[in-house]
């Protein structure tokens, strides 16, 4: 067994407690790409589908106001709010975190943490309820600071397990499991919510015989606890294998708290030296910030505006539009990468962007669940082009330089506070004027403003 020192020395060598890995080794890669399959539900299941159609169905038809914080917000309004203020702590903690993750040895401690509040915040959302709204708001505020405070570490470790050659194989392979293990325990969840009855889930009845809460909300609460289990329960095998981090061996002082943030500030200074990078920034923060908001509030959307008929069709035709978004999405991003290689990163943004513009009118006026589909296949078909492509683009425009770090850092608080800002207006026109419809179309404006910036990106 080498020594925590020797193993400090050599990068070639990683030391978990039981045994010793070799960087790039096929065990350790597929350890820290497994993490995907297990925290990847918690995006589909609980930011995506069931919880929204969940919260919704706590509010009556005609009254859908919930009192919070000594205000009266309409329903969607206030998840809105709460999730850009999350997005908000993200993007302060982000730096941070990142700065300490680069820094301290023992990460993989850092990100236990926020994989067990994650996952326990979801566990805890089995007792959500309006009686208690404050608690319930803070399981749901939990989840999403776990899954994103994890992310950060988890991140953070692939240069460390992973050669440069093996970076993308290894990071497309964790966006596979991912996907896979999330859909399987959404079918499932699915499953238990349409067909209550063959997993012995009844209504749950007062005792007056008054039906409290029906089979399919009782499937939905025990499908929180589901996640929250998948989650904590298969990443294990990701914290057994990973180690603890090569550190070394010094203390978190002031300095390295705040040293992400001075590396944002350094990014910024270099911005002003590079002007196609620097619009390009500007573009993407608008557009993003659209494009972000309508993947958090589409089920709302569908939930509040969509005349479905029942509570089943409605509940069963939302979890269906999550999962043709995720198969058309693999479409889209291949349809984006190829249109890209043709006609150029810029253009092809530009196409997407105008394609997402018109989602925005027409979101307005659909009303049917055969609209609702439609919409959400081509959602499904900009969503994943636009994602991946955004991302590329930005590598190719980065300078020569090996800190990438620092500049994908700042990317990534650009898009959190991108999406704060996005969510907060689109909350503020909902609560104000009474209509998501209102919101969405008040979207349009940022990608128009997108394609414009977009325009303005020097070719070289």
């Amino acid at each position: 067994m080498i020594t925590l020192e020797a193993a400090q020395e050599s990068s070639f060598f990683i030391v978990t407690s039981m045994n010793e890995l070799k960087k790039g080794s096929k065990k350790l890669l597929n350890a820290w790409a497994f993490y995907d399959w297990a925290n990847s539900v918690y995006t589909l299941t609980i930011a995506s589908s069931i919880f929204p159609i969940f919260y919704s169905a706590l509010f009556l038809s005609d009254k859908k106001v919930v009192t919070a914080f000594g205000y009266d917000f309409k329903s969607t309004a206030l998840i809105t709010f709460v999730t850009a203020f999350t997005f908000l702590v993200v993007a302060f903690l982000s730096p941070i975190l990142s700065g300490i993750a680069d820094y301290i040895g023992n990460k993989k401690n850092f990100m236990k943490f926020f994989c067990y509040v994650g996952s326990a915040g979801c566990i805890g959302l089995y007792w959500f309820s309006l009686d208690r709204i404050h608690l319930s708001l803070l399981f749901y505020f939990m989840g999403l600071i776990g899954y994103w405070g994890s992310l950060v570490f988890y991140n953070s470790y692939l240069p460390d397990i992973a050669y440069e050659d093996q970076q993308d194989s290894i990071s497309a392979k964790g966006f596979s499991l991912g996907y896979i293990g999330s859909v399987i325990l959404l079918i499932i969840n699915l499953a238990m919510v349409m067909y209550p009855s063959v997993f012995f889930i009844e209504d749950n009845i007062d005792e007056n015989g008054k039906v409290i809460e029906t089979a399919a909300q009782v499937a939905m609460r025990y499908s929180f606890i589901m996640v929250g289990i998948w989650w904590a329960g298969f990443s294990q095998y990701t914290f057994y294998v990973l180690p603890k981090g090569a550190s070394s061996g010094h203390k978190v002082t002031k300095d390295v708290i705040f040293n992400g943030f001075k590396e944002l500030k350094g990014v910024w200074r270099e911005l002003k030296e590079n002007l196609r990078l620097k619009r390009y920034l500007y573009a993407f923060f608008v557009f993003s910030m659209a494009v972000q908001t309508i993947m958090l509030v589409a089920v709302y959307f569908g939930e509040e505006e969509i005349a479905w008929g029942s509570d089943e069709a409605k509940t069963t035709g939302l979890i269906l539009s999550i999962l043709v978004i995720q198969l058309v999405a693999i479409i889209g991003a291949v349809l984006t990468s190829k249109a890209s290689s043709r006609f150029g990163n810029i253009s092809t943004l530009i196409a997407v962007n105008f394609i997402w513009m018109c989602l925005c009118f027409y979101a307005y006026f659909m009303k049917t669940p055969v609209q609702f589909y439609v919409a959400a296949s081509l959602v499904g078909l900009v969503m994943g082009g636009i994602q991946s492509l955004a991302r590329s683009t930005y590598s190719k425009f980065l300078p020569e330089t090996e800190d990438t770090t620092s500049y994908f850092s700042f990317y990534d608080v650009a898009e959190k506070i991108g999406i704060v800002i996005g969510m907060l207006i689109y909350g503020f026109i909902d609560q104000i004027t009474g209509s998501m419809r209102n919101s969405i179309l008040f979207l349009f404006i940022f990608f128009l403003i997108g394609i414009v910036l977009l325009f303005r990106v020097p070719k070289k």
